[in-house]
């Protein structure tokens, strides 16, 4: 019984990670998208809009490696 429950805990996890990869890549996808239209309607907003676009995506991955940690816990 026990066997099974920790398969399955572990099961999870596996999931966990899938979807968190998931969700980072398409949240950093989304970001770069946008970044690239604001900067197509709007040149000369360029360095502010892909500063911003970088400090978006560094914290979409710290929200990833923090899904990693917390799940291997």
């Amino acid at each position: 019984m026990f066997e099974l429950i920790n398969t399955i805990v572990a099961a999870s996890t596996v999931w966990q990670f899938a979807f968190a990869a998931a969700g980072a890549g398409i949240g950093i996808g989304l970001i770069g998208m946008k970044a690239a239209e604001a900067t197509g309607r709007n040149p000369g907003a360029a360095n502010d809009i892909r500063t911003l676009a970088i400090i978006l995506a560094a914290l979409i991955e710290g929200a990833f490696l923090l899904t990693i940690i917390l799940g291997k816990g």
